[in-house]
């Protein structure tokens, strides 16, 4: 396709300007990001799309506008990610940690034709670069909760060849909410009141255990092949050991990735062809969940484990082409992702008669894009187009699912004056359903996945206005998501619980900086979100739909002093959590606010230390909800699933040195 491309196009070299959907783009994630590794919390803590669903300590899972699973995407430098675990234990974000980032761009909405599955939004994780001059970092972090963590990267190389080389090493306690109980405590706490739920409390050796270790290293070596030609080789690998769930019924005994890339760039081939890029990725997760730590698996009935894994392969062909002032991509795309899943004892190692959790279910996609851009004057728009054919298999269903959809969108923004402006986006996209709402069955023998759902379709518009003045920055964006066939779980039903229905989600979300003075700015971040069942699902009554966060936002004021120091004070909070699921599981959550302080000092040019207090004044509260998608602890029914506090005041202080 780019010879024959190629070939038939002609045109002048041009200087083009950058063209982009209206997208958020967080930098400088390792030098922000400093309570943890974490990378759905920096998300959460700097978006206002982006809420997060705390699972733990650490691998916790995010929304985009009340959308996650599925309905969003994740890649990492190219490279499409997806976890193993059905209960979401090991979000694909999990496996990439904060110290190896660069940036991260949030696509909001269905405007990415590059990657498969973005039905509303995506996140596009850009890890640091090898450089040629030699340099490095030391990270030291400390923490409540007996926190540790230490992270290392050295970069350096020749004009012929760079190299890099990270690594993260970081565990941590339980952490205790407000009211100051650990997370087992948390677990006692309920069962204390709902005494159907005692075989979910950790063992007394397994009671003060740490929350969990985790382990990571990336490198990368480039290599100048020719002029304007590079190869590109990159591996990631994550070790996590011991993950605890408070509010759920097991916990990961580890969960293992691995995420190797090869890439080939061409640039400047022609005045007409200027990029050529293919790259052929693979990953693997190793899950093993188990009931080990907790008084259930006393009883060797119930002394399980479902192990299970996934492997991701593709390859990626992408080109880019200026024609006569427009800037065209043109690719192909395809990937394989397998899933698999076992229930065994976990002392005698022995398979249940359960039939397997996912039994070797093969996701096949493969699919071409384009998407085109070009400015005049004040106007400028980007139109994509991507087709998608799809064939799933599995073990235990004798006939496979196809899907086929064409997925379309313009992003068009206009330039009022130079300092205002606005733009208004039209999207249609699709995802398919995955393996675990087709073919999953629990531990019981039942069979919770729908084998013959539909694909879901998500058709949007956006609009919003911007405004950028020397004294302050405003940006506000609305958006209206209709939603055919939208993949939802049904709690009522004892199996296929997933079905598919129409619904709608609508909000807004706002950012603005003023510069009071020369030294003080302040920020302020706000989202507000609302989705409705179009009918409410057969034999329930509510219409609200799960997983949409009220009003949230924060305020900071960042005062700068000396040279790059900076203080700053933050309230980040939430309205009551009231418009719910009631019939699936959510419950009302009180509102909140937090404080969070914290100071960032540059000692020198090669040294800087960070302090800082989040939750200043130690609230006990909630942040996400129990649609019951997830299996949490609960006592037998659908309003008393076991509710996850956050941490409560949580001290933390950062040393780095750079060389």
């Amino acid at each position: 396709m780019s010879l024959v491309a190629a070939t038939i196009l002609s045109a002048n070299e041009i200087q083009l300007p950058k063209i982009s959907v209206e997208s958020t783009t967080v930098t400088e994630v390792s030098k922000n990001a400093q309570v943890s590794a974490d990378l759905a919390q920096a998300l959460s803590s700097s978006v206002p799309s982006i809420d997060m669903n705390r699972r733990s300590g650490i691998a916790n899972d995010i929304y985009i506008r009340g959308q996650k699973r599925d309905n969003i995407s994740v890649d990492v430098d190219g490279t499409k990610v997806c976890g193993a675990c059905v209960n979401r234990m090991d979000p694909p974000i999990s496996h990439i940690v904060t110290n190896q980032i660069e940036e991260v761009e949030v696509i909001e909405g269905p405007y990415d034709v590059e990657n498969f599955g973005t039905l509303s939004g995506g996140v596009k994780i850009t890890t640091k670069e090898p450089t040629k001059e030699l340099q490095g970092e030391v990270n030291f972090g400390l923490g409540s909760w007996g926190y540790k963590k230490i992270g290392a990267s050295v970069s350096g190389g020749t004009d012929r060849v760079r190299a890099l080389l990270s690594f993260s090493h970081e565990s941590s306690d339980q952490y205790e909410d407000g009211d100051g109980n650990t997370i087992a405590q948390q677990i006692d706490n309920y069962a204390a009141l709902n005494p159907a739920a005692a075989g979910t409390k950790f063992k007394p050796e397994f009671h003060d255990m740490e929350a969990y270790t985790k382990k990571s290293v990336m490198s990368k070596i480039y290599i100048k092949t020719l002029e304007d030609q590079e190869l590109r080789l990159s591996y990631t690998g994550n070790r996590s050991d011991d993950v605890l769930y408070g509010n759920s019924k097991m916990d990961a005994i580890y969960d293992d990735s691995n995420i190797y890339s090869i890439e080939y760039n061409i640039d400047n081939l022609t005045n007409l062809y200027k990029n050529l890029n293919i790259q052929y990725y693979y990953s693997n997760v190793d899950h093993p969940m188990a009931t080990k730590y907790r008084m259930s698996s006393n009883n060797p009935m119930m002394d399980n484990t479902n192990h299970l894994t996934t492997d991701m392969r593709g390859l990626k062909l992408k080109n880019w082409f200026d024609l006569n002032g427009y800037k065209l991509l043109a690719g192909l795309d395809a990937s394989e992702r397998k899933w698999d899943g076992d229930y065994y004892n976990t002392t005698t190692g022995v398979a249940l008669t359960t039939p397997k959790s996912i039994n070797d279910a093969k996701t096949k996609n493969r699919a071409i894009f384009a998407k085109l851009e070009k400015a005049y004057g004040n106007f400028s728009f980007s139109a994509g187009a991507r087709y998608d054919d799809t064939k799933i298999t599995s073990g235990s269903v004798a006939e496979s699912n196809t899907y086929s959809a064409l997925s379309t969108n313009i992003f068009t923004s206009y330039n009022l004056d130079s300092k205002n402006r606005i733009f208004l986006g039209i999207g249609s996209a699709t995802r398919v359903p995955d393996a675990r709402e087709l073919y999953f069955i629990s531990s019981n023998g039942s069979t919770v996945g729908t084998s013959d759902l539909k694909q879901t379709t998500n058709n949007e518009i956006d609009f919003g206005y911007e405004a950028l003045y020397d004294s302050f920055s405003f940006k506000i964006k609305t958006f209206y998501s209709m939603l055919d066939d939208y993949i939802y779980y049904n709690n009522d039903l004892a199996s296929n619980k997933f079905v598919n229905i129409d619904a709608k989600v609508y909000g807004a979300e706002l950012t603005a900086s003023y510069y009071a003075a020369d030294n003080i700015t302040i920020d302020l971040g706000a989202s507000y979100k609302r989705g409705k069942k179009d009918d409410a699902i057969s034999g329930q009554t509510d219409k609200d739909l799960a997983d949409m966060a009220p009003l949230r936002g924060k305020i900071a004021v960042n005062y700068e002093y000396a040279n790059k120091c900076i203080a700053t004070a933050e309230v980040q909070g939430s309205d009551k959590w009231s418009d719910i699921d009631s019939d699936n599981g959510e419950q009302v959550l009180k509102a909140w606010a937090v404080m969070n302080m914290k100071i960032k000092h540059q000692i020198d040019k090669h040294a800087e230390i960070s302090v800082g207090v989040n939750n200043l004044f130690n609230q006990t509260y909630a942040m996400n909800n129990t649609y019951t998608d997830l299996t949490l602890i609960t006592a037998g029914g659908a309003s008393d699933v076991m509710l996850m506090n956050e941490p409560g005041r949580y001290f933390y202080t950062n040393l780095t040195f750079k060389f």
